[in-house]
């Protein structure tokens, strides 16, 4: 999180131990399910308090459910390399969205670009690359970035979002535990999008976190600045 120190080594495995000991297993993978099959038959968009405002659907695409299931049948069935990559804490749904249904804006909270300081970074996307970069402080070094990325630098890469209510960023202290696997947070990534069955090569990969944000697929609302809110 912008401006917060990470916690101990202690309290982060002990938040992991704890998830990996604890999470209902079968309700995380039905609620991750239901979440996928809902995105199939509609629009989804983010819009953040900062001013996000992304839409994108996903058609027949692979969505990588991680579930904890890394069994050999699972791993049979797989349709992507990132399927056959089952991750311990489990939480996140992962899908690379079709490329030219991406329309919209990433805001950004401060963040680090060619490893220097931007804010107020916004980001608009049409039919799934980076139109228009703007930022109050720091524009050279997203430029610096992208340039580095080639056009997988400009490319939109997935939405992945969090359902481990035992993973979820804590009030106080705020931290994003393991990658976004925990509730509520989403993550709209750049770059290269193969291993999950997109349409964009070329290495480059940057993930992008979100802790306020409002999901909705069609009318439902999933997730309400930043709080899982399932239907």
């Amino acid at each position: 999180m912008p401006g917060q120190p990470l916690p101990g080594r202690h309290e982060i495995d002990r938040v992991y131990q704890r998830a990996l000991l604890q999470t209902d297993y079968a309700a995380l993978g039905e609620v991750q399910r239901r979440f996928a099959q809902a995105m199939r038959d509609a629009e989804v968009r983010v819009t953040s308090p900062g001013g996000t405002d992304l839409r994108f659907r996903i058609g027949d695409r692979p969505v990588n459910v991680q579930d904890g299931d890394a069994s050999a049948s699972r791993a049979a069935r797989g349709r992507t390399l990132i399927d056959r990559e089952i991750e311990l804490p489990a939480g996140v749904i992962r899908v690379a969205p079709i490329e030219e249904s991406v329309e919209g804006v990433v805001a950004f909270p401060p963040s680090q670009w060619n490893h220097r300081p931007v804010e107020g970074l916004r980001l608009r996307f049409a039919r799934g690359q980076v139109v228009e970069v703007t930022a109050t402080a720091g524009r050279e070094a997203v430029d610096a970035e992208m340039r580095r990325g080639g056009a997988a630098g400009r490319a939109f890469r997935e939405f992945a979002l969090g359902f481990n209510p035992l993973l979820a960023v804590p009030e106080v202290g705020p931290w994003i535990p393991y990658y976004g696997y925990g509730a509520g947070v989403v993550r709209l990534s750049l770059g290269d999008n193969a291993e999950l069955g997109g349409a964009v090569g070329g290495g480059y990969v940057r993930w992008n976190f979100f802790t306020d944000t409002t999901v909705t697929v069609g009318p439902a609302v999933w997730v309400r600045d930043g709080r899982l809110a399932v239907p």
